[in-house]
């Protein structure tokens, strides 16, 4: 296999709970370290015992087993919100990296227990400490349909997040053009210094404006390579309002 290949199959194998317990950013991430020979492959608690002697095989490496410092193997929950004490923060919908939390501000948030993959990173934000971890009863298996579900919602979301965030470059990087052409209208006959200044400031922002929209250009690898605390800190208009199009 080359590089992306065995990347790829990786991936195939993780639970896709984007849970970041092995360290990582996510469940990519993870695959790319393990292909690296970065990471170790006891690093993933949802993936469990199960987890770690598929990818021995596919590797063929030697079973381990799961690194505590990750946490420890348990049956699947999911995120369970208190109706009587949420206050509609919206923390819980930046933070769930699979469109699971649906909700508007000061308004109740509910979890769509369908699409919850018990990752918890939800939990940790809440102010009022209203999220609960439940196991699933009856007990149901974490499937590779689900991972492979779980998957697509998570680079959906990150690419609909880099795209809104590279239309707010945009946006951004017009204003600070039309403010030079503004400047320079308004100053061509005036040369002194204070002019020059303030023309050198609006032409840094303009650049600066650039480059941030070309970084937020969606693109396959740099939407999976995108920390999960960056995203929170980027999905901040994404709280404002309920994920879209979930089904």
């Amino acid at each position: 296999m080359n590089p992306v290949e065995a990347i790829d199959a990786i991936d195939a194998l993780l639970p896709q709970t984007q849970c970041t317990k092995c360290g990582f950013a996510g469940c990519r991430p993870y695959a790319e370290a393990i292909a690296a020979g970065e990471a170790a492959i006891n690093r993933c608690p949802p993936g469990g015992a199960a987890g770690i002697r598929r990818l021995a095989r596919l590797l063929g490496r030697v079973e381990l087993p799961l690194d505590p410092a990750c946490g420890r193997e348990q049956p699947r929950r999911l995120a369970w919100i208190d109706p009587a004490l949420c206050i509609g923060c919206t923390k819980c919908i930046v933070a769930c990296p699979v469109d699971a939390i649906i909700g508007a501000p000061r308004r109740m948030h509910t979890v769509i227990e369908a699409l919850c993959t018990g990752c918890d990173l939800c939990v940790p934000p809440c102010p009022v400490d209203c999220i609960a971890m439940r196991e699933v009863e009856p007990a149901t298996p974490w499937r590779d349909d689900d991972a492979r579900a779980a998957r697509a919602r998570h680079d959906a979301r990150r690419e609909r997040l880099a795209r809104r965030h590279a239309e707010r470059d945009q946006r951004l990087a017009q204003r600070a053009a039309r403010k030079l052409a503004t400047f320079d209208a308004q100053a061509a006959d005036d040369g002194d210094d204070a002019a020059r200044r303030k023309r050198a400031v609006i032409e840094a922002a303009l650049e600066r404006a650039r480059a941030r929209a070309a970084a937020h250009r969606p693109s396959a690898g740099a939407v999976r390579a995108e920390s999960v605390r960056s995203e929170a800190a980027d999905a901040a208009h994404e709280g404002r309002r309920g994920p879209e199009g979930h089904r």
